[in-house]
Parts: structure tokens; C-alpha cells; sequence
């Protein structure tokens, strides 16, 4: 195992996962706070991890598969994986519900927010998306990771659009907690702290597979990371996208994301 790839690839796992202090620090800046922004950079997103989880980690899990089992059994297990993964991570989800509300959030970032005696559902609110995030960062984290470590272009572009991604769950989780609690400092923090959950998955998925990677691990891991990021796009980036801002404009951060993805991934093909 190459040790720089290996460091390379965590630092970044580490700098997506981070990325939640980003969101802290935009809602903390409210007058900056541009939700139609935010609404096409998260359009983007799920650009990015549609089109290269698609187009080019299927198709790595695929080669890596038929490799190991053959041409149709490969096939096969690699269409099982990609719909297991969008099992597990719907499982995830169902069990550890989000609790990023973006209307709430716009409106207390506006500075709309009426109600002065709510506190407690804040912290609530707060504590429990940050719960959740750290639940949800950590397959994140094991895709980041392997992709990194297999393909350096390949794991930079995924890392740009997880990144992307966890700004808004670190709106999600700071700005409830600084509205109950009125520190900076905490809602940081709790904010950041979360985000650590994508480097910590990655090394413990990293250290219970490392002895059991081969074609066919690698395959049946790839699979169903593709369909992770695929749930993770349509369930939570689009859907967020659209409460943020606007369809059209969710909508055109998606086809640029795919395009910007085709064109890097023809670049260094």
C-alpha cells in the first residue's frame, strides 16, 4: 500500500469532512448568507456525484468484478452492489432521520426568526443534526477514501462535491445551537466536531477491509458506493437544493456539475 496515497487520500477525506466549519462560518455571516448561491452550488453537487458515480465508478466496480467472476457474473454483482448501497444508505436514513429544516434555517439566518422562547427545540435541533450528520458522514467518508486512493483525479472531484455538500449541514447544525445558546464558539465547534465523522469512517472502513481488498472487494465496495452517492444526491443534495432556492436554478447547477465532471474526467482520461 502506497503510504502518500494513503495520506493523500485522508487529508482529502479530512478536508471534505472539515468542510461543515464552512457552513458555521456562512451562517454565521448572515448578511453574506445567499440562498440561491448555496441552492446552485448544492445543484452542482449532486451533478458531480450523479454523473461520476454513474460513469465512472460503476464502471470501476464492473471491470474490477468481471475480473474476478466473469462477464455476466460480474454484471450482475455489481448491479446487486450498486442497489445494496442505496439499500444500506436508505436504511441509514430511515433509522437516523435528517433534521436539517432549510426554511427554519433561512428564516433564523435572515434574522426572521419570531419566536424568542424556543431555545430548547433549537438546541434540539442542533445537537440532533449533528447526530445525524456524523452518521451519515461516515460512508461518505469510506467513499471519499477509497476513491482517493484509487484515483488521486478521481478522488479530488468527489471530494469538491462532498464538500459542497456538508456547507449546508453545517449551517444545519450551528446555526440552531448559536440561536439557544448565543455562543459562537459552541455552535463552531459542534458544527466542526461533526464533520470529523468522514475521516473517522474512512479509517475504519479503511483498517476492517485493508486485508480483504482485492478485485472482487473492491468491485462490490465501489458498487455500492455509486449508489450511495446516487441516494445521497436525489434524497438529500437536489431536495435541499430546490428548498434553498429555486427548481430552475438546482436544476442548471446539476447539468453544470455533470458537464464540469465529463470534461475534467476527458481531460485526464
Amino acid at each position: 500500500m502506497n503510504t502518500e496515497n494513503l495520506i493523500f487520500a485522508l487529508g482529502l477525506t479530512i478536508f471534505a469532512g472539515l468542510s461543515t466549519g464552512v457552513g458555521s462560518l456562512m451562517a454565521f455571516l448572515s448578511k453574506k448568507f445567499n440562498p440561491k448561491f448555496l441552492a446552485g452550488a448544492l445543484g452542482f453537487s449532486a451533478g458531480v456525484m450523479i454523473y461520476v458515480s454513474l460513469i465512472e465508478i460503476f464502471a470501476k466496480a464492473k471491470d474490477s468484478l468481471v475480473i474476478s467472476f466473469g462477464a455476466t457474473t460480474g454484471y450482475w454483482y455489481t448491479v446487486i452492489s450498486f442497489f445494496a448501497g442505496i439499500a444500506i444508505i436508505a436504511i441509514i436514513d430511515k433509522l437516523i432521520p435528517s433534521y436539517e429544516n432549510p426554511h427554519e434555517i433561512k428564516n433564523i439566518v435572515a434574522g426572521n426568526q419570531k419566536d424568542k422562547n424556543n431555545e430548547t427545540r433549537l438546541m434540539r435541533m442542533g445537537v440532533f443534526s449533528a447526530i445525524a450528520i456524523a452518521i451519515h458522514n461516515f460512508p461518505e467518508g469510506l467513499a471519499t477514501f477509497l476513491a482517493a486512493m484509487t484515483d488521486p483525479t478521481l478522488g479530488i472531484s468527489i471530494t469538491v462535491a462532498v464538500a459542497i455538500h456538508n456547507i449546508p449541514e453545517g449551517v444545519a447544525v450551528s446555526v440552531p445551537i448559536y440561536y439557544a445558546t448565543k455562543s459562537r464558539k459552541k455552535a463552531f465547534w459542534l458544527s466542526f466536531l461533526s464533520g470529523l465523522a468522514e475521516p473517522v469512517g474512512a479509517l475504519i472502513g479503511f483498517f476492517i477491509l485493508r486485508h480483504f481488498i482485492n478485485d472482487a472487494t473492491f468491485g462490490v465496495i465501489f458498487g455500492a458506493v455509486a449508489g450511495i452517492m446516487v441516494y445521497i444526491s436525489l434524497d438529500e443534495l437536489l431536495p435541499t437544493a430546490e428548498e434553498y432556492g429555486e427548481h430552475h436554478i438546482a436544476i442548471g447547477g446539476l447539468i453544470a456539475g455533470m458537464l464540469i465532471m465529463a470534461l475534467s474526467l476527458l481531460m485526464f482520461a
